[in-house]
C-alpha cells in the first residue's frame, strides 16, 4: 500500500503528539521515507546511519525528527520501543500546530 493512501495515526496528548515510526538502522543515510503499513498501522518510516547500539539510533531517530519539522531537539524523545525497530516518539508542543505540521511534511514527502 502507497504512503499517499495511509494516513499515520498521530496520537494526541496533553503535552503534544505520539508519533509511530519504524526505524531501520545502519543506513547509508538519515532519512524520513514516508508512510507504510506495518503490522496492521500506519507508521512514519525512518532510516539513521546510526548502529542500534547504547541508544545511537534512538538519538539519531530524535534530531533527525526535530530537523524533519523544525522543531527543538528537546522537544522529540522516543517515549517507547527503545529496543524494538517500530517506536513512539513523543514531540512536545502545542497539539494542533504539530498535527498540521506533520501533516504539512508528510504532504511534500508524497507530493
Amino acid at each position: 500500500m502507497s504512503g499517499a493512501s495511509l494516513k499515520l495515526d498521530l496520537r494526541r496528548l496533553g503535552n503534544g503528539v505520539m508519533l509511530p515510526v519504524r526505524l531501520t538502522p545502519k543506513s547509508s543515510r538519515d532519512e524520513i521515507l514516508g508512510v507504510e503499513e506495518f503490522d496492521g498501522s500506519a507508521v512514519l518510516k525512518a532510516r539513521v546511519r546510526a548502529l542500534p547500539e547504547d541508544g545511537r539510533a534512538n538519538q539519531a531517530l530524535e534530531r533527525l525528527v526535530a530537523r524533519w519539522l523544525k522543531v527543538p531537539p528537546s522537544s522529540v524523545s522516543v517515549a517507547q520501543g527503545g529496543k524494538s525497530r517500530t517506536k513512539q516518539v513523543l514531540i512536545e508542543g502545542d497539539v494542533d500546530a504539530l498535527g498540521r505540521l506533520i501533516e504539512a511534511r508528510l504532504a511534500a514527502l508524497a507530493g
